[in-house]
């Protein structure tokens, strides 16, 4: 597959080790030559590398199983998931889904990616609904969103959000990059 078409979440081959794709970003940097910026992280050892690709390098990219799932619960350093269909239980580590995991409250679902049987990554909706446990008292009429406080999730996720919003809400965040976008 030519390297214009990679997008996060693919599983790819390189010098013999399975790399799963986090970020992409195509650049074109002034009068230079387009490339492609990656982000892999190894599935064997859960190490980052940034890679730069030429516009038309050819990638092996393996193909991997989309499982819907919804995650029920933590337990020590493992987070365990439940297959939609099946209703079978797996334990999936910190180190594979840690980032991700502010963003999920138990009982939501997530498609996580597998390969041969053995969880890579999750993949986010772009946003998610999330509940204020801990911030300021909202202030009465103050509609304007540009002031911002701090505020806690029912996830452990900070966040800031605008001064209106007040404990026991439910917000949507950006998985992105997790910031305040509306009321649910």
């Amino acid at each position: 597959m030519k390297a214009t078409a990679l997008r996060p979440g693919y599983a790819c081959r390189m010098d013999g080790k399975l790399f799963v794709i986090t970020k992409f970003e195509h650049r074109t940097p002034g009068n230079l030559r387009a490339f492609i910026q990656v982000k892999l992280r190894d599935v064997m050892n859960g190490n980052y590398i940034e890679k730069r690709l030429a516009s038309d390098d050819e990638i092996d990219v393996t193909t991997v199983d989309r499982v819907n799932m919804e995650y029920l619960y933590q337990d020590g350093d493992f987070f365990v998931f439940m297959d939609t269909e099946s209703f079978e239980q797996i334990q999936i580590s910190a180190d594979i889904c840690g980032e991700s995991m502010p963003y999920l409250a138990p009982n939501s679902q997530t498609i996580i990616l597998m390969h041969e049987g053995k969880p890579l990554m999750l993949e986010l909706p772009a946003a998610v609904e999330l509940t204020v446990t801990d911030t300021q008292p909202g202030v009465k009429n103050a509609t304007a969103t540009n002031q911002l406080k701090e505020a806690t999730m029912d996830t452990g996720l900070k966040t800031r959000v605008p001064a209106f919003i007040n404990q026991g809400e439910k917000v949507k965040i950006s998985t992105a990059d997790g910031s305040y976008l509306s009321r649910a």
